[in-house]
C-alpha cells in the first residue's frame, strides 16, 4: 500500500487535481496485483521513501504528483513522507537531515537546493532529483551522463532558444528584455545566460533584473516598467511561486512576459514553450523504482531529459487581450490556451 504521510507543520504538495482524486492516490500500491510493473511481485518489502520539495508551485507539485503516480502504478508498498522547506533554504537542510535520520530507502528532491541539502546530508542513501535544470552544473553529479555517486533524476532543461524565438514572434518590435530570476537559484543563472547568447543572436538588447527572495518580487518588477519591452521569466522557484505578483504588476503596465513553464503562464504570464512536469516527475518516479527494485545504481544511471518535440506551446488568451497582442498564430500552431 502508498502512504502518504503529510506532516503537520507543513503542507501537502501534491496538485489539486491529485488531491481531488486522493482516494486514488492514498490507495495507490494496495494490492500488489494491481501493480502493472514487475516490482510488485519482485518484494513483500515496505519501502521508505522521504520526499523533499522546495516550494509550493504548480511546476514542483506537478513533478511531485508525476512521481507519486509512477510508484503507485508499481505496485510496490511503500510510505511516501512529504516534506516542503516553503523556499527556505535552512528548512531544505534540516528536513534533509531528518528524512536521513529517518532511514529512507530512497529520498526525492524536488528543485535544485532541496537536491543540494539532500547530497550535503548524506552519500549512501540512493536520491532521485527532479525538476533541475543542470545536474552537472549545480555540482550535484560528476557528469550527466555518468553521475558517479547516490543521486540521479530528472532534469527539466528548459528550450530556452524556442522560448527566445517565441518572444521574437510575438513581439517583433521588442528591443530591450529584462531577465527576471532569484540570485539564490543556480538554475536560474544557467537558464539566463543560454537566453542571453540567443537574444544576443537576434540583436536584441537585455539585462538582468534580479531578487534575492519573493519579498522583492512586487518592487522589482514595478521598477521595470517604462525600462523594458518585454520580460523573460526562466524555470526559478522563487519567481514561479510569486507569478501571480509578476503578472500583475507587468500586464497592468502592458510589459509581456514569456515564462519558462506552463504554471507560470496559468498564473498570468503571456506564452511559454514548456516541458510537462507531471511526465518529468512520473519518469523520476519509474528510475526510483528501478532502484528499490531492480538494484539499479545511480551512478550508472544518466540524467534524464525530455527534448523539444516533447515540450507544449501554450498561451494565455486573457492575458494577451489585455496587452493587445495577438496569439492566433499560436492557436494556429496547435497552441493551447491556458487562462482560466
Amino acid at each position: 500500500m502508498a502512504r502518504i504521510n503529510q506532516p503537520v507543520s507543513r503542507r501537502s504538495v501534491l496538485l489539486a487535481s491529485a488531491a481531488a482524486a486522493g482516494t486514488a492516490v492514498l490507495a495507490g500500491c494496495s494490492n500488489a496485483e494491481e501493480g502493472t510493473g514487475s516490482a510488485a511481485a519482485a518484494s513483500d518489502k515496505t519501502y521508505k521513501i522521504g520526499v523533499l520539495q522546495l516550494t509550493e508551485h504548480t511546476a514542483l507539485d506537478a513533478a511531485n504528483t508525476g512521481f507519486v503516480a509512477a510508484v503507485e502504478d508499481s505496485g510496490i508498498d511503500c510510505d511516501i513522507e512529504q516534506q516542503n522547506a516553503q523556499n527556505d533554504q535552512s528548512a531544505c537542510q534540516t528536513i534533509a537531515q531528518t528524512l536521513v535520520n529517518d532511514g529512507c530507502d530512497l529520498i526525492l528532491a524536488i528543485g535544485t537546493p532541496a537536491a543540494q541539502a539532500v547530497a550535503g546530508a548524506t552519500s549512501d542513501i540512493p536520491i532521485v532529483g527532479t525538476a533541475i535544470t543542470d545536474f552537472a552544473a549545480s555540482g550535484l553529479v560528476d557528469d550527466n551522463d555518468a553521475p558517479g555517486g547516490n543521486l540521479t533524476g530528472t532534469s527539466d532543461m528548459n528550450p530556452v532558444a524556442d522560448q527566445i524565438d517565441l518572444l521574437q514572434q510575438l513581439l517583433p518590435d521588442a528591443k530591450n528584455v529584462a531577465l527576471l530570476y532569484c540570485t539564490a537559484e543556480s538554475n536560474s543563472v544557467i537558464q539566463v545566460e543560454m537566453a542571453e547568447a540567443e537574444l544576443d543572436k537576434l540583436g536584441i538588447g537585455h539585462e538582468r533584473v534580479t531578487v534575492s527572495s519573493s519579498n522583492e518580487i512586487q518592487q522589482v518588477v514595478e521598477s521595470m516598467v517604462g525600462t523594458y519591452d518585454a520580460v523573460y521569466c526562466p524555470t526559478d522557484n522563487t519567481i514561479a511561486a510569486g507569478m501571480t505578483t509578476v503578472a500583475m504588476v507587468a500586464n497592468e503596465n502592458d510589459l509581456p512576459t514569456i515564462c519558462g513553464e506552463v504554471g507560470m503562464v496559468e498564473n498570468g504570464g503571456l506564452a511559454s514553450v514548456s516541458i510537462n512536469y507531471e511526465e518529468l516527475g512520473r519518469r523520476a518516479g519509474e528510475m526510483a523504482v528501478q532502484i528499490l527494485t531492480e538494484g539499479a545504481d545511480p551512478a550508472e544511471m544518466a540524467i534524464v531529459t525530455m527534448s523539444a518535440d516533447e515540450c507544449d506551446l501554450v498561451y494565455n488568451q486573457e492575458t494577451a487581450d489585455m496587452l493587445g497582442i495577438d496569439v492566433s498564430a499560436l492557436a494556429a500552431e496547435g497552441g493551447e490556451d491556458v487562462s482560466a
